[in-house]
């Protein structure tokens, strides 16, 4: 075996070695993906709405906080914190502040620090009349 015939066989294992890891990390990167966007659950909650702002340092997020219905005084208990998703329910919910609203959210896993500050994300809201 002369040193060229041993260099091409090194090139293709180099080569086959750089193909595998490239396509192991985008496994990797697409599981650590559809994880931390998985949905643990999902409902609504109702309750007054307190406060909703637009908060973060590097990503802007929507958040907000709602007194839960059936408590009577503010607690820790009693505040529900969750993160908004879209513009326009962060509009809907700056007209309601101080009224009773549903929202109807989906817990992730681990949200994403552009997704909000919470695991909860709220989707859609309404007023309670």
């Amino acid at each position: 075996m002369d040193f060229s015939s041993s260099m091409q066989t090194l090139l293709k294992w180099l080569r086959r070695s750089l193909w595998a890891l490239l396509a192991g990390a985008l496994l990797f990167v697409m599981g650590y993906y559809f994880y931390r966007n998985y949905t643990v659950s999902d409902g609504s909650r109702t309750g007054t709405l307190v406060k909703v702002a637009r908060q973060g340092i590097f990503f802007k997020t929507y958040e907000g906080q709602l007194h839960l219905t059936g408590s009577m005084m503010m607690s820790k208990q009693s505040v529900w914190d969750f993160s908004i998703q879209g513009s326009s329910v962060y509009q809907q919910l700056q007209q309601w502040e101080g009224r009773t609203v549903r929202c109807y959210y989906r817990e992730k896993i681990d949200a994403f620090p552009w997704q909000g500050k919470t695991n909860f994300l709220v989707y859609k809201a309404e007023l309670i009349e």
